[in-house]
This record gives structure tokens, sequence and C-alpha cells, in this order.
């Protein structure tokens, strides 16, 4: 099963179940135990990947538990704390986070109800817990930009490395929008004195400012509205792509120069997107993730950096029922490797990064 229908499946269950949980405990067996198990891809039931009701005593106090602390190598490397599905998630929720994180070698913590989960690390001071999460995950509303970056928390993937240099811009982005968010439904007096002062000649007064703080609305409204119709419209729309590849699976061939591909035909796959996401996720502690870019054709999906044919990062051959990685050598030559889903990308990310860091 894809990561994507992992989250999907598990969202299911929460819409159809969420009514009929009324404790905490329910809320782990139903909701999280499933989250770690068949999301994250660690044994639950294996001792040395997942410790329930971890005991760590911290100064006076003893006998505290964290509800579960997940290993890698042996190594405490994620903590969590959960609350009942359906009620809120305060910093007051994880006092046994930021205790725990301080005295074990874990660099992430979650705080969840089952349907909210919120992972923290310690990016503002060492060995301290942020206040703030650097990630959100809501099942029933997943956001597209944390799928690619919850895969690198799996146990396939995991990498703290990788993941705590993610984190910094993961966290602004995320209070960015949420700022943006708020400016855009209800600006207020200083944003709406911002705009105004761009567009307006005259002095700011009051009713000026009452004035713009409802054109301020509907200008952003319609703004975000406009930029959703040229993304449609992009998406329907041909681009100049490379040719199509025609090596045979494990052999090489040479990049080829770049020609039109019928427009009605290129068909961008939710398969090919994933794809894409994971290896933005894997290349951009390599490079600045803004430089990759996707070409689409009718046989495969090219991965470039700077949206540069002479630059090619992969190709996507998912277009047949099996799936085909084409990864490139110095010399620019592809080499196509099976896989049975988009997650064993991981498989190469060394290869990748290479190809990627060779541009620079």
């Amino acid at each position: 099963m894809e990561f994507i229908d992992k989250l999907n499946s598990l969202a299911a269950k929460i819409r159809q179940q969420k009514a009929a949980i009324q404790t905490e405990e329910a809320t782990k067996n139903a909701f999280v135990m499933p989250f770690i198990h068949s999301v994250l891809g660690y044994d639950v039931f294996d001792p040395t990947e997942v410790i329930p009701e971890y005991v760590c005593d911290v100064g006076t106090k003893k006998g505290e538990k964290i509800d579960y602390a997940i290993l890698k190598n042996n190594e405490i490397q994620i903590l969590v704390e959960c609350k009942k599905v359906g009620e809120p998630l305060h910093l007051n929720h994880a006092g046994q986070l930021f205790r725990y994180f301080h005295v074990t070698n874990a660099r992430i913590a979650i705080l969840t109800n089952g349907q909210v989960y919120k992972f923290f690390t310690d990016l503002d001071a060492p060995n301290k817990m942020d206040e703030k999460p650097f990630l959100e995950l809501d099942l029933l509303d997943i956001d597209a930009h944390v799928v690619p970056e919850l895969v690198n928390l799996t146990k396939s993937a995991f990498d703290v490395e990788s993941i705590i240099s993610a984190a910094g811009e993961l966290k602004y982005v995320s209070q960015i929008k949420k700022v943006l968010a708020t400016q855009f439904s209800t600006p207020e007096d200083e944003f709406v004195k911002f705009i105004a002062c761009r567009v307006y000649e005259g002095p700011i007064t009051q009713k000026v400012r009452e004035q713009f703080a409802e054109l301020t609305r509907k200008a952003t409204s319609q703004f975000l509205g406009d930029q959703v119709n040229e993304r449609l419209k992009s998406a329907m729309s041909g681009v100049a792509v490379p040719t199509v590849s025609t090596a045979a699976p494990g052999v090489t061939e040479p990049t080829e120069p770049q020609v039109e591909a019928s427009e009605d035909k290129v068909v961008t796959t939710e398969d090919e997107l994933e794809g894409f996401h994971i290896l933005k996720a894997i290349v951009r502690s390599v490079v600045d993730v803004k430089r990759i870019t996707m070409r689409d054709t009718q046989s495969y999906c090219g991965v470039l950096l700077d949206d540069n044919n002479r630059r090619p990062i992969c190709r996507l051959h998912f277009n047949r029922n099996q799936k085909y990685l084409g990864v490139f050598d110095q010399q620019k030559n592809e080499t196509r490797h099976p896989i049975e889903s988009v997650d064993d990308i991981y498989g190469f990310m060394e290869q990748l990064k290479a190809t990627a860091a060779s541009y620079v």
C-alpha cells in the first residue's frame, strides 16, 4: 500500500469510529497504535522498537510514564504523548514530553489526540523541546506539503539529521502560512495600513482604514482564487518535455534533446506527484528545494534541477504496471531500476543526493 493510501485508510477509520471513542486508552488502541505501526512502520508489538508506558525518572518525579518511546538502533528516537481524540492539544498537555525530551536521546517528540499530530524538536535550544511544533498533521484535513516530510519520520527512511535540518524551514513556513491565513480572512489594522499605504495616495484616516479592511479581505480572496485558477490552467496545458526513453530495464542511455509533447495526452498521476515530493524531501539537504522541478511526458516524469534538461536528477517511469526509477551516472546515462512502490525511492537516497549535488 502506498504511503498516502495508508494515511487515507487511517483517516477513514477515524471518521467512522471517532464518535465511539470515549477514553484516551481507546484512542491509543484505535488510532495511535495503527499510526505508529502502519504509517510510520514501527512494530508496536516489538519492545525493541516501541516501548509503551515508558518510565524515566526525572529529578524528584519518580515513576512518571510517557505513552510510547520509539527506538531505532537501540536508542530512543521519538517520544509520543497521547490525549483522547477530540481534545485540544495545548502545551500544558506536553509537560511530560518537555521533561523526558531533556533526559533522553530523543530529538523528536509527538503530541497527538489520534487525529491531530504535532511534531516537536529542539531548534531553539539544544536538548530543550521547542514550544512550537515544526510539523502538524490533521488526518481529517491532510496537507499535501506535509506528506513528504512525514515520510522522513518512517522507520525505513528515518534520518534524524535530515529531519532536523529541514525542521527549521518547516516550522517557520507553517507559522507564516497561519499568519497569512489570518490576515487574509480577518486582516489586522497594521496589515490593512500596510496595504493601503501602497495603493492609496491620501492620508490614512480611520474611515480609510475601515474601507480598506473590507477591500483587503476581498482582494486577497480574489487573489487566492486567481492563483488556483492559474494552477488549474497550467495543469491542463502542455509543456516542453524531454523525449521518451526507449532503453530496456537495467541498461543505460544518454539524455536526449527536448521536444514538444501532445498537450492532451500527458497526465500527471498521484504516484508521480508523490514520487516528486519524496525526491524533493531526499535532495533538499544538498540543494535548495525551490530549484527542483518536474516535467511530465507521455512515458515518464522527469525530475530536474533548475528546470534544466541538462541537469536531470531522475526519471519516474510510472505509466505501466511495473514502476521503474531512472537514475543517472556522471555521464548522464540513465539506468532504470524496477521498484514496487514510490517508497522504494528511498533505497536510492545516496545516489540521488550525489546526482543533485554534482550540478551545484
